[in-house]
């Protein structure tokens, strides 16, 4: 680790987190018309956002900051790939890393790797995924915010599990151990054609709330998990669909079982994605 990744990462832990982060999910939720419309204007210029492609651009559609952070696309804007062999990105983004894990180990950056045990805060469903794949993306604040699933499935169990909220950009991940299964999460894990796999919603600083279409706000900060069982209800999804969302920039992870899918050639670190393109292919 650099002297400069140890005090960016050293900054973060002398930080009041939570504290900040609801900070400034007060300020992303005020609906006075100058302030929003400010903070909207400001984050359109500090991150390049692409507004054109939203449903609407004008601002005073927005009723706070969150909703235009959240905003939804134009028809057309994100096509999802048909191909009924193929795994879609769940998120516009940076892949941070993608490949094959090593018993229960997930790659994080160069030399720091860390368990799917930890991660999913169960260590009999790690076991599930033992010797599988994985993929991280990281979806920076001029990112399209909304997840959606990459392939067909039916939701099982969710599991909230609080930690800290430390950064996810690469800055941090490459000098903090774990990050990853520090940080606040929800884990959910699914059924699909490909068996059972997993999709985390990785919280970070700043994130205001993780948000999905069956449980509403995830309240950060609680200090206990939260499991939820699912299997007796129909919350099924097509490939595409539209589960969740994050109120500012953070991380998405995607774990299958062994000898499921083979990651597509350009699915590569530091590759850009875009929710729908196809990203594996099924065995």
């Amino acid at each position: 680790m650099n002297h400069q990744a140890e005090l960016f990462v050293a900054l973060q832990r002398l930080l009041p987190q939570h504290a900040l982060s609801r900070l400034i999910a007060k300020a992303a939720e005020a609906k006075t018309p100058w302030l929003k419309n400010l903070l909207i204007r400001r984050a359109i210029a500090a991150f390049d956002i692409n507004i054109d492609e939203a449903v609407s651009s004008d601002l005073d559609d927005y009723e706070n900051f969150n909703s235009f952070f959240t905003r939804a696309l134009k028809d057309g804007a994100r096509p999802i790939d048909q191909s009924s062999d193929s795994l879609v990105s769940p998120a516009d983004g940076e892949v941070s890393q993608a490949g094959p894990m090593t018993q229960q180990r997930i790659i994080q950056a160069k030399g720091i790797d860390y368990s799917a045990s930890r991660l999913l805060g169960n260590s009999d469903e790690a076991k599930l995924y033992e010797d599988g794949s994985f993929t991280t993306i990281y979806l920076s604040p001029k990112d399209y915010h909304r997840v959606h699933m990459p392939i067909a499935g039916k939701l099982l169990r969710s599991r909230y599990i609080p930690g800290d909220l430390f950064s996810v950009n690469d800055k941090t991940v490459q000098a903090l151990p774990g990050l990853f299964a520090r940080n606040e999460r929800l884990v959910c894990e699914f059924e699909s054609e490909l068996g059972q796999f997993a999709l985390v919603f990785v919280g970070a600083m700043l994130v205001a709330g993780i948000e999905t279409v069956w449980g509403g706000f995830e309240t950060p900060g609680c200090g206990t998990v939260r499991d939820s069982d699912f299997s007796e209800r129909d919350l099924s999804f097509d490939k595409g669909e539209e589960i969740g969302r994050f109120k500012f920039g953070s991380t998405v992870i995607l774990l299958f079982q062994n000898n499921k899918i083979d990651w597509e050639e350009s699915f590569l670190p530091q590759a850009a994605v875009q929710m729908g393109e196809t990203i594996a292919t099924f065995k």
